[in-house]
């Protein structure tokens, strides 16, 4: 019989209380944060992309830039989450047969790393670009509403590395 190792989360008091972990004693290092997202799009989207003819514009710069400023609102969105400077941000994006792949890069010289923020800027592109898309032709189903259009899209294979 295996035991599985005590798992201890380090944003829990023993009294299993949330808190924010004190990086006050850590000296500040050069970090980066890489995260992947793809948003699975039809044929008829990804052909509207490829040829700029979405109605609510570029779809892609639309999404760079929410994925940017995204990255500065992490604290807002993760209570535990310390404030720190994002000091560089890139969101890539790149349309291929079935939808876009989403690869953004955070850096910084603080005290902890930027790993929500990666995350955080791959997520709003892809939420970015679902938005600009949802009016412009059959899709994938992400999430369904009442008293309008159905929303179509497919944010998946979010992860850092």
């Amino acid at each position: 019989m295996t035991t599985r190792p005590e798992i201890t989360l380090t944003h829990l008091d023993e009294a299993g209380a949330a808190y924010m972990v004190d990086v006050t004693a850590k000296t500040p290092t050069v970090r980066e944060a890489r995260a992947t997202a793809f948003v699975a799009c039809s044929e008829a989207i990804v052909d509207a992309l490829r040829g700029g003819s979405v109605p609510k514009g570029d779809v892609l710069a639309v999404a760079r830039v929410a994925g940017i400023a995204a990255t500065k609102k992490v604290p807002e969105l993760l209570p535990l989450a310390h404030v720190i400077g994002v000091h560089g941000a890139r969101v890539d994006l790149e349309i291929v047969d079935g939808g876009v792949h989403i690869e953004t890069t955070v850096r910084t010289a603080d005290r902890t790393g930027v790993e929500m923020e990666a995350l955080t800027a791959a997520t709003v592109a892809g939420l970015a670009i679902v938005d600009m898309v949802k009016g412009s032709g059959p899709g994938r189903r992400a999430a369904r509403g009442q008293g309008g259009r159905q929303v179509r899209g497919t944010l998946r294979g979010l992860g850092a590395r």
